[in-house]
C-alpha cells in the first residue's frame, strides 16, 4: 500500500510539474523594440548624483533631438565590459544620461573616479523603481528617446557593443 501511495505522490508530482512547464512555453519573452511601450512619463524627479540636487528627468533630455539614457551600476560586471563603448559615445560628442540603479553612492562614484565619466548628468535611481519606469529589466540596459515627442526609439538589453555605438551614432545623425 505504501508503495502505492508514493507511486502516485511521484506521478502526480511529475504530470504537475509537466503541465506547469508546458504552460511556461506560451508566455511570450518577445522583448523586441516593436513591442516597447513608446509613449513612457517621463516627468518624475530624481537626485543628481553628485550634487544632489532634485530634477525632472526630462529636462536633461535633448527637446530638438535625440537623447542617450543608460542604467548601470557599479556592482554590475556587464556595466563595466560596456563602460569604454559609453566612452566613445562621449568622444563622439553624444551626450548620455545615467540612471544609476540599486547602488551606494559612494561606490558609483568610485567606479567613475577608476573607469572616467561618460555621463553629461547622471540620476540615482536607489530603489529601482525609475529604471522599472522606463521598463528596464535588467541592467545595464541603454534607451534612445526622441526629445521633441519623448517616444523611446530603440531599446538596447545588455551590454553595448560596436556595432550599438555605430547604430546610436547613426540614429542621431538621422534626426539632425
Amino acid at each position: 500500500m505504501k508503495k502505492n501511495i508514493k507511486f502516485v505522490s511521484i506521478l502526480f508530482f511529475l504530470i504537475l510539474t509537466f503541465v506547469v512547464m508546458f504552460k511556461g512555453l506560451d508566455v511570450s519573452k518577445d522583448y523586441s523594440n516593436e513591442k516597447l511601450n513608446s509613449k513612457i512619463d517621463f516627468s518624475f524627479t530624481a537626485k543628481k548624483l553628485f550634487n544632489d540636487e532634485i530634477i525632472i528627468l526630462e529636462d536633461l533630455f535633448d527637446q530638438n533631438g535625440i537623447s542617450v539614457v543608460n542604467i548601470w551600476a557599479s556592482w554590475c560586471v556587464p556595466c563595466r565590459e560596456e563602460h569604454k563603448f559609453l566612452m566613445n559615445l562621449k568622444n563622439m560628442n553624444i551626450q548620455v544620461i545615467g540612471i544609476n540603479y540599486k547602488d551606494a553612492s559612494k561606490n558609483a562614484k568610485d567606479f567613475l573616479n577608476l573607469l572616467g565619466n561618460p555621463y553629461s548628468d547622471i540620476i540615482v535611481d536607489k530603489d529601482g523603481t525609475k529604471s522599472i519606469e522606463f521598463g528596464a529589466i535588467g541592467v545595464p540596459e541603454t534607451i534612445i528617446i526622441n526629445g521633441k515627442t519623448n517616444n523611446i526609439i530603440k531599446k538596447f538589453i545588455g551590454p553595448l557593443n560596436t556595432e550599438n555605438v555605430i547604430e546610436i551614432k547613426n540614429l542621431i545623425n538621422e534626426t539632425s
